[in-house]
């Protein structure tokens, strides 16, 4: 197609809470070979975000020509991405930058229990996660610094696509680790629609079960200082009272290029954001949920 983009990510917060890492394998506008008028056009690009709890986050972002390009097919068989010494397949991805004189390597392997697919619209596109509840294990190096565990880090794969980006939305997903207990993931996303509609979506993976969401009243969205607060509708008695707070040094400004190649807009993102979820059964609460750091909240577009 000559005007779409495509993006497989990963999003995970270090096991020593020393920061979190965004890795991006995006696929734009095959058709028309990228945006080649633009310098950050690259039909192929790859993206490595870093950021640290102290201090402030730092970008990555190589592009790659086409013809450096591997696909699985569509179909049943095992999905495979792959672009010069970067990859990305169903259970793990490496990666190898080189970028404005910084060096940055991975080779990861991620394992999980749930997987969900919030959005999935047609023309318009989807917004699909095949691992939710994620652990990652393996390295990431930064100019020589190896971060290496098994565990290494907690978070979430993803999978977007459309043919463009919407006007406006918000995203988050946040990871909740619990002593002696399994661990939580949440997930809600908030765009807009044809028709003047908009669509909102939230679910819940919470010992074992799943609670989806198909109604939700935000309180509060603010781009600038990255904070949402929202409150869903019922599921089976269960409400949840949401609040994910992305201020401070990891709040992370990027330019996204149009998918028509008329310029960019800038997408706010902090991975190492603050979540709380207040969990009411029965019009009663019952549970607290809560991560310093184990979320990541996303807005881009203007509303």
């Amino acid at each position: 197609m000559r005007r779409r983009y495509e993006v497989w990510f990963i999003r995970f917060g270090l096991a020593d809470g020393s920061g979190a890492w965004w890795f991006r394998y995006l696929l734009f506008n095959p058709g028309r070979e990228g945006c080649p008028e633009c310098p950050s056009g690259a039909p192929l690009q790859v993206w490595a975000n870093w950021f640290p709890q102290h201090g402030k986050p730092d970008t990555f972002i190589q592009g790659f020509p086409l013809v450096d390009f591997r696909l699985t097919p569509r179909g049943p068989t095992p999905f495979h991405f792959e672009v010069g010494n970067n990859c990305i397949n169903e259970s793990s991805c490496r990666g190898q930058l080189d970028v404005g004189g910084h060096e940055v390597s991975w080779d990861l392997s991620y394992r999980s229990t749930f997987r969900t697919t919030l959005s999935s619209k047609g023309w318009i596109g989807f917004s699909r996660t095949p691992h939710s509840d994620a652990t990652f294990s393996g390295y990431v190096s930064l100019d020589g610094k190896r971060m290496e565990g098994d565990p290494l880090g907690f978070g979430l794969q993803g999978h977007n696509c459309g043919y463009r980006h919407r006007n406006f939305w918000r995203w988050t997903h946040a990871y909740f680790l619990r002593p002696a207990a399994q661990p939580s993931a949440f997930e809600a996303l908030v765009y807009d629609m044809p028709l003047g509609l908009t669509f909102r979506e939230a679910v819940l993976w919470h010992e074992g079960k799943q609670y989806l969401f198909h109604r939700l009243h935000e309180i509060k969205h603010d781009r600038e200082a990255l904070q949402w607060a929202f409150a869903t509708g019922l599921h089976n008695g269960v409400r949840l009272e949401v609040a994910v707070d992305g201020r401070g040094a990891a709040s992370h400004r990027l330019p996204y290029l149009k998918t028509d190649c008329s310029g960019t807009f800038d997408v706010f993102n902090n991975s190492l954001a603050r979540a709380t979820i207040q969990f009411h059964k029965n019009g009663v609460a019952v549970q607290h949920l809560q991560t310093s750091d184990g979320a990541v909240l996303e807005m881009g577009g203007q509303h």
